[in-house]
């Protein structure tokens, strides 16, 4: 995979940049096709970036927003990507966007995956737009090492669209679209901040096995190009 690394003086400058980037992306998508699926990813990093997308004047209605992956929690916890996303995202002009997402009431994380991928099987494929992040331990989306279903959820050739993850550094049990999902979309866009995500990322680029820092599996992937944005 060819990887363009887009850096930026500091988190701000990152976060419109990207949202910028984004914008276009599905913009173009609802004039080429008129709708748009974009999948978004949780954690700290991309809260700015969630906030300069919302105010970019698109079809959101048009739009649907989903979720790279999700904890396997109801929406009213903290721990939620889905409360994330719908408190920073979906507002201001985003607020009309439609948001489909991972979790639901299902007993547990198995039959919660197949029902979520029920769900983003009606999205279409491919998506156009997906953002991911990286934990320091070289995990994306769901794909911790460890992950009990790890190596299914990174097979070039899984046919499952979501799947789910129990990993000791995951805490709870996960819900992770897989490696085909992501690598299909028509945009890839990598959100790393800080001097230490660097790092980790310079090792994943160099030799070592997938399993051991599973962003190598997009990473590697080829052909479809990713573009990495960095701030300090």
């Amino acid at each position: 995979m060819k990887h363009e690394l887009h850096s930026f003086a500091d988190g701000d400058a990152l976060a419109e940049a990207l949202a910028a980037a984004i914008a276009g992306r599905l913009a173009e998508a609802c004039n080429a096709r008129g709708q748009a699926v974009l999948a978004v990813s949780g954690g700290t990093t991309p809260a700015r970036f969630f906030k300069a997308l919302s105010h970019k004047k698109l079809p959101w209605d048009r739009i649907t927003v989903t979720l790279v992956d999700e904890r396997f929690v109801p929406p009213s916890s903290d721990r939620s990507n889905q409360k994330l996303v719908t408190g920073t995202l979906l507002q201001n002009e985003a607020a009309k966007a439609k948001f489909a997402g991972l979790y639901n009431d299902a007993p547990d994380a198995e039959e919660g995956a197949k029902i979520a991928a029920e769900a983003i099987a009606r999205l279409g494929q491919p998506f156009d737009a997906v953002i991911l992040g990286m934990g320091g331990d070289g995990h994306t989306a769901s794909f911790f090492p460890g992950g009990d279903r790890l190596i299914d959820a990174i097979s070039p050739e899984q046919p499952a669209l979501v799947l789910p993850m129990h990993a000791g550094g995951a805490g709870e049990p996960r819900l992770t679209l897989t490696l085909p999902v992501i690598v299909k979309a028509r945009f890839v866009a990598l959100h790393i901040e800080g001097a230490a995500k660097k790092a980790v990322l310079e090792e994943a680029l160099g030799d070592g096995e997938t399993a051991d820092m599973p962003i190598r599996a997009v990473l590697r992937h080829e052909p479809i190009a990713l573009e990495i944005f960095w701030a300090p």
